[in-house]
């Protein structure tokens, strides 16, 4: 297991994590949020194995 201390914004800290999906780049941690786990879990399945770019063309259509 990996720890990189951060400050994380406490906002983040109070979302619930089913409704995150945090991925990583090697310079960049993003999270997503989504207004429920459904949503959330369709995201994930499209976005299985692009980078950070295509994720966030993908993300726009939930925003």
């Amino acid at each position: 297991m990996i720890y990189i201390k951060a400050e994380i914004p406490k906002e983040l800290n109070h979302i619930d994590d089913e409704l995150k999906a945090i991925y990583h780049s090697k310079d960049t941690v993003c999270f997503y949020i989504f207004k429920s786990r459904e949503i959330r879990n369709e995201f994930v399945e499209k976005t299985k194995g692009m980078d950070k770019t295509e994720c966030e063309e993908i993300y726009k259509n939930y925003e």
